[in-house]
């Protein structure tokens, strides 16, 4: 009688676990990480690496596709309420320049940030717009405009940015049409791209890129030569850049 092999008894977690620890290496070295590149570095389905995710305590997180490090996403460095008084002279000039793109009838993506508040009060009262956001501060300014209409996006709350992210929100972002987005940066450099400090924002930030008609980076110039620790887009993905010196088209390496 020939004895049948069996697995051994804890064999598929032990795989499993492995491949939490490739990714918990992949999503703290590079940052987020897409899920089809994942399951193509790791040789396996989508699906597997989604079951996966699904346990407790794996330290990662999966937002509209994208494999985000839980640990990293809590101890961004970047403060909101440090950042307000910074340039901000140059962020108010930065704002109004980029307000001056946004015409009646558009939908409008508008980023977090220290900068963007800015863009959005220096749009006139009477402006018929719809502002979609994710950011406190963003939604505050925006709910000053009385014909503008403010659609917020939800989710778990990060302090820090003042952000909300979840995967309804992404899903609810994945159906509007926005003509035109309003991104911000904590760094802009011709070989690493356009990065920033909280890898929270990067899942949505590169959601509004793919489905805007028209991006448009606002930052004022002392993130130039900047590279913060998330990157979310080369230079090329945007159709201008707005600083306190005015609006231009993107610098390529």
């Amino acid at each position: 009688m020939v004895k049948q092999a069996t697995a051994e008894p804890g064999a598929i977690p032990a795989r499993r676990a492995a491949r939490l620890e490739r990714l918990r290496i992949l999503a703290g070295r590079d940052g987020p990480v897409r899920l089809e590149d994942a399951a193509r570095m790791l040789d396996v389905s989508a699906m597997t690496l989604r079951r996966d995710l699904a346990a407790d305590g794996t330290g990662l997180s999966l937002f509209g596709g994208t494999i985000v490090a839980g640990e990293r996403m809590r101890r961004g460095a970047y403060s909101l309420a440090g950042q307000r008084r910074s340039h901000h002279d140059a962020k108010l000039e930065a704002g109004r320049h980029a307000a001056a793109l946004v015409r009646p009838g558009d939908t409008v993506f508008v980023d977090c940030g220290t900068t963007l508040p800015h863009l959005v009060a220096s749009l006139p009262p009477e402006l018929d717009v719809t502002i979609v956001c994710y950011a406190l501060n963003i939604a505050a300014a925006a709910a000053r405009l009385p014909r503008a209409q403010l659609f917020l996006l939800g989710g778990l709350f990060h302090p820090a940015s003042a952000t909300f992210l979840s995967e309804t929100a992404l899903r609810d972002l994945s159906r509007l049409g926005i003509t035109r987005a309003f991104l911000s940066a904590g760094g802009l450099d011709p070989v690493q791209g356009v990065t920033c400090s909280n890898f929270n924002e990067v899942p949505v930030k590169r959601a509004v890129l793919d489905l805007a008609a028209e991006a448009v980076l606002v930052i004022d110039e002392s993130k130039r030569g900047a590279v913060k620790p998330a990157r979310f887009a080369p230079v090329d993905a945007f159709t201008a850049i707005v600083t306190e010196r005015g609006i231009s088209a993107p610098e390529m390496p």
